[in-house]
């Protein structure tokens, strides 16, 4: 007959548990299943009768569910153990793995597999750029600072330094680094801190010890800065020296150096201030000033110099180029008047009278043209003239300049008011000179 069948019972369905009461599980009946499960994993066999199963020892007993429980708990640490030996390494980060407290290696970003806790991992960040101050201790303090930050109070102990003429300086510094080398970092110093810090301020004192004040106070800070982070950089790498690593050689107790070197790579050296000490500095800023007055001064003068010295050449270039222009005037002259002269005394030898007559009409025309004069000459003929003398010799005038009436040869001209009446003085003057050079031959 079929469970659902009518007169079958409702309660025979067999999800039901064939008619019994449901109720929770039996712990004990759980745990023996599971032990004979694990027990037959294990190559154990399960009891046959259910009379058998309470005595202790015999297979799906007690002592069987015991071991069952013994190997959920051996997996359970066997996961722990695998859980706590998986680490991440980080971006920008580097595991160094020490093994018995010894370094083993150094493992790269990514997942990786320890033996715990023989193990043990350190993660060093080589990417984080870090900053010490040194001189001067900033507001906010501490590697989180700001390399611009100015400074708010300074540590005399570090930042007073003397020169190489003997005169003492405050400098300070603000230093940026990172971790170049890892195993380097953990255990070849105690303190990288501490030690780059006395680094760097050993190598300023060196460099500063080597350069005068006012190389260091003005343009030598480029200079002073690229020498620091050279010099510190080489002590980092040589670091610590010889006597120390053979102190702490492999054969000692200590752990495992890698090597020489700090782990520290210097990124930038920044000189944040450089200034004579507080006492004198009222004293210094005068002799800045003073040496900055001189070094006008000295400007001015030379832009005074450059532009009034060129201006002299010139004008005694020019000067000599008129002088010499001069000379060849006055010689050209002189040969020409020679040679009208020669030409002259060649004419006046071949026609005397000739010559003479012309010389003394030109000699006359030329005096009277600077008279106001009025000749009349009226030796054979009766006409009668009009002379307006009220015009030529109006008063307040000069004859010869307003206008004159003159006769040569018997040939009366009249000039109007207003005409000039005048001849050249430098043609006058020569024909004088040549009127009583022909008096002297005459």
């Amino acid at each position: 007959m079929a469970w659902n069948e009518p007169g079958g019972g409702g309660n025979r369905d067999p999800w039901s548990g064939g008619g019994r009461d449901q109720g929770p599980p039996d712990l004990d009946e759980v745990i023996r299943k599971l032990s004979d499960k694990f027990g037959a994993v294990l190559g154990g066999r399960r009891g046959g009768g259910g009379g058998g199963g309470g005595r202790s020892g015999l297979p799906g007993g007690p002592g069987s569910g015991f071991a069952g429980i013994t190997v959920i708990v051996v997996l359970i640490a066997l996961v722990g153990w695998l859980i706590a030996s998986i680490y991440i390494v980080d971006e920008g980060t580097r595991g160094v793995v020490l093994r018995f407290g010894r370094y083993h290696e150094t493992t790269m970003p990514g997942p990786h597999l320890r033996l715990f806790p023989i193990d043990r991992v350190e993660i060093v960040n080589v990417e984080q750029r870090r900053f010490r101050e040194i001189g001067y201790r900033s507001a906010g303090g501490g590697p989180a600072a700001n390399v611009r930050q100015p400074a708010a109070r300074s540590v005399p102990k570090e930042a007073l330094m003397l020169t190489q003429d003997e005169n003492i300086v405050d400098v300070r510094l603000a230093v940026q680094y990172q971790i170049k080398d890892p195993r380097a970092y953990l255990f070849n110093v105690f303190d990288p801190e501490a030690v780059l810090v006395q680094v760097v301020e050993s190598a300023a004192r060196e460099t500063i010890g080597k350069s005068t004040m006012d190389f260091v106070l003005t343009e030598g800070r480029a200079e002073i800065v690229a020498n620091i982070q050279a010099l510190s950089q080489r002590i980092l790498d040589n670091y610590p020296p010889d006597s120390l690593m053979t102190a702490r050689s492999p054969d000692s107790n200590g752990p495992e150096t890698g090597g020489k070197g700090s782990g520290l790579q210097i990124v930038t050296v920044v000189l944040q201030d450089v200034q004579p000490p507080e006492e004198v500095q009222d004293a210094f800023a005068d002799a800045i000033k003073a040496r900055e007055d001189e070094q006008r001064f000295m400007n001015e003068a030379e832009a005074y110099a450059n532009e009034v010295i060129p201006r002299a050449r010139g004008q005694a270039a020019r000067r000599l180029q008129e002088a010499s222009a001069y000379r060849e005037q006055v010689i050209a002259q002189a040969e020409g008047e020679a040679s009208r002269f020669e030409q002259l005394l060649g004419a006046y030898r071949m026609a005397p009278e000739v010559t003479r007559e012309r010389l003394y009409l030109e000699t006359i025309e030329a005096v009277l043209t600077q008279v106001g004069k009025v000749l009349v000459d009226v030796q054979g003929t009766n006409n009668l003239l009009y002379l307006p003398l009220d015009r030529l010799l109006r008063p307040g005038e000069t004859p010869g300049a307003s206008g004159g009436t003159r006769t040569t040869g018997g040939v009366l001209s009249e000039t109007l008011p207003g005409a000039s009446a005048s001849v050249d003085d430098g043609a006058a003057i020569p024909r004088l000179r040549d009127l009583s050079r022909a008096r002297e031959v005459r």
